[in-house]
């Protein structure tokens, strides 16, 4: 259990965002997810400009654009929703490219993808500075509850364990000459995904009798404690604050 888990999200680094705590990372994100959906919508120069202050934390983090695009796909599901959108929303109808459109429809497209994008490049970039052990401490250090942070923790330590567990059962499958072609292999697949469950019940309850074994009576112990100086809070706080100051803009230009 004490042993790392890397994520393909996150990219290594030695720059000065890597090096900030994960709380204020943490921080940092939700105020500017928060300020970005305050923004009017009809405010288009705004989300212009918060897509500059991402890219300059990129550049600042050494994060590609190439790994941060890839990343953003994602968000396809959303994109695809808001491009129905002009045509199924009600109201007034304006005619583009021949096609009768929505107006009410098209701002609430742009709205969803604009702002939809704005926070998911944000928590792209989190993700890609900070390791999901340092998120879980983070998330500890800013009094989420504790019961909370346990199920995320265990979550991702043993997502890799029933990942494993599947890769080994389709071999298995395999192996005896196995191959899901159709409709009538349906029940091999359902009989596998019934075993994977039980295995994976049975695995938390011996997880769960070894700790209470060693003490475990429902919290877990802080090994690190994550500290942050006033310095990294003006540098973390700074995305935010340079966010908030474009939203009033926005709503008072």
């Amino acid at each position: 259990m004490g042993a790392g888990h890397a994520h393909r999200l996150h990219r290594p680094g030695d720059s000065r965002v890597h090096a900030l705590a994960p709380h204020i990372k943490l921080a940092a994100t939700f105020a500017f997810v928060v300020v970005v959906v305050s923004t009017p919508r009809e405010a288009m120069w705004a989300f212009g400009a918060y897509a500059v202050l991402l890219a300059a934390v990129a550049v600042a983090a050494r994060v590609p654009a190439g790994f941060l695009l890839k990343r953003l796909l994602i968000e396809v599901p959303f994109v695809a929703f808001a491009v129905l959108m002009p045509f199924v929303a009600n109201g007034e109808r304006v005619d583009v490219l021949g096609l009768s459109l929505s107006v009410n429809g098209l701002w609430g497209a742009w709205n969803v993808l604009a702002k939809g994008t704005l926070g998911v490049a944000a928590s792209v970039l989190l993700a890609s500075t900070t390791e999901l052990r340092a998120l879980l401490l983070g998330l500890q250090r800013l009094r989420l509850p504790p019961l909370l942070v346990q199920i995320a923790s265990f979550m991702i330590r043993y997502g890799d364990v029933i990942t494993d567990e599947m890769r080994r059962m389709r071999i298995a499958r395999e192996s005896r000459g196995f191959e899901a072609r159709g409709v009538r292999h349906w029940g091999v697949l359902a009989k596998s995904a019934g075993a994977l469950f039980i295995r994976s019940y049975e695995r938390g309850e011996r997880v769960h009798l070894a700790m209470v074994s060693r003490g475990y009576a429902g919290s877990m112990p802080v090994i690190d404690e994550v500290r942050a100086d006033r310095a990294q809070w003006s540098y973390a706080l700074s995305l935010p604050g340079a966010a908030l100051l474009i939203c009033l803009l926005g709503w008072t230009l």
